[in-house]
């Protein structure tokens, strides 16, 4: 496949899933964990303020809710306990809630992050996957709640979380679960059975990193593609076998970007590392991932990259958060804003608008445009930092802040 082909590829490929996946956000960064939706309802016109149709404090963490059908599911904390809740998304009636105990220390050095989960659910297949801080792996029932399987993982690995805790969030692929266990010493990337929690295969090679694994194919192949605590890999998907991979590492072992593919290329970065591209061929039975271009002007930290439209939108740490656009083919970088948008933002790419949750409890609205930065509207939406995603769901938007949970329309 020639490149111009691979990247016309990649592009009908995430349309016939955000297609596929409705309005759905069943997991990290949507249904396709990409980032992106093309079905978000915007409003003819942005009002002055959002409305707020309903909120529920639900407890400390920063893991993003996920929708399927009516309901979103969130985990949170409380106490020493950790909590998975469904709404109706729409009136935001509770339909269930089951919570198990998870003592958990926080690393002095994480301490103003809290102790509630980090890692998004999962929903499919009429189950709700939760992976929390410290490493438990839960299956309910996503209609009722019922508890159906769990692991903790105890005695498995030197740790059942890194250093800062669990953060990576659970990817569900033909009735598999896919994670990355352990701490950091020694740990597992591994599929469970859906079903029934038991493993189908696991790769030893490195322990877990903060970053989730995304899904591609390159020649044919589906790879499992995330970063570890060491290096950037690309497993295969059916089994397990370790296809290729990069030594990479960051300032306190903080690999946290997921991963960004685009036609064949994969994108990542770390703290002060540079956005860096390779591009993945085989050749016989021999995989490689041959350095494309690497940006050393916009380096991320926490916030994931998006792509849509031909155009690379993220946020890079340089200068307390600066906003940028990229040409992914050339590693050019088309533009950034000026500075202190907040020590994070979780964006997606919805239709022609990008929008953003911040660490300064703002959502930003803007055009996405590959020549300049065109704001639509700012909001206040929480009094706290928001670490979790915007997630698109009827003509609203659900937010999940410090503490709660809340359904805004536009």
């Amino acid at each position: 496949m020639t490149r111009p082909a691979a990247f016309a590829a990649a592009a009908i490929l995430t349309a016939s899933v955000a297609a596929v996946s409705a309005q759905d956000w069943t997991q990290w960064r949507g249904a396709a964990r990409a980032g992106t939706t093309s079905t978000f309802a915007a409003p003819a016109a942005w009002p002055d303020k959002p409305r707020k149709v309903w909120q529920a404090t639900v407890g400390t963490g920063h893991a993003s809710p996920v929708v399927s059908g009516p309901h979103a599911f969130v985990l949170s904390r409380a106490g020493e306990d950790e909590v998975a809740t469904a709404f109706d998304h729409q009136t935001g009636k509770q339909v269930w809630q089951q919570r198990y105990r998870a003592a958990y220390q926080v690393n002095p050095a994480a301490e103003s992050h809290g102790k509630g989960p980090k890692s998004t659910p999962a929903v499919a297949g009429g189950r709700l996957f939760t992976l929390g801080i410290n490493g438990i792996l839960s299956a309910f029932d996503a209609a009722t709640g019922k508890p159906i399987w769990r692991k903790t993982f105890e005695g498995e690995f030197d740790a059942t979380a890194p250093d800062f805790g669990v953060a990576m969030s659970p990817l569900v692929d033909a009735g598999s679960v896919i994670v990355h266990a352990g701490g950091n010493k020694s740990g597992s990337l591994m599929a469970v059975n859906a079903a029934t929690g038991t493993p189908r295969w696991q790769w030893k090679g490195d322990g877990p990193a903060y970053a989730s694994p995304v899904l591609a194919t390159f020649g044919g192949t589906r790879q499992v593609v995330t970063q570890s605590r060491s290096h950037v890999v690309g497993l295969a998907a059916a089994d397990g076998r370790l296809l290729w991979q990069i030594p990479f590492t960051t300032a306190y072992d903080q690999n946290i970007v997921t991963p960004l593919v685009v036609g064949d290329l994969v994108l990542y970065s770390g703290i002060e590392q540079p956005l860096t591209a390779v591009r993945i061929a085989q050749a016989g039975a021999k995989w490689t991932a041959q350095p494309a271009w690497r940006s050393e002007s916009v380096p991320m930290f926490m916030s994931s990259p998006v792509a849509a439209g031909g155009t690379v939108f993220g946020l890079t740490h340089r200068n307390k958060g600066q906003f940028f656009a990229l040409d992914p083919r050339s590693g050019k970088v088309l533009w950034t804003t000026r500075g202190r948008e907040g020590e994070n933002a979780a964006l997606i790419a919805a239709g022609d608008l990008l929008l953003a949750t911040t660490t300064e409890g703002e959502l930003v609205v803007a055009r996405r445009d590959p020549s300049k930065f065109d704001v639509v509207k700012r909001y206040t939406i929480a009094d706290s930092p928001v670490w979790a995603h915007p997630v698109p769901a009827g003509r609203g938007i659900l937010i999940k802040d410090a503490e709660k949970i809340t359904y805004w329309s536009f």
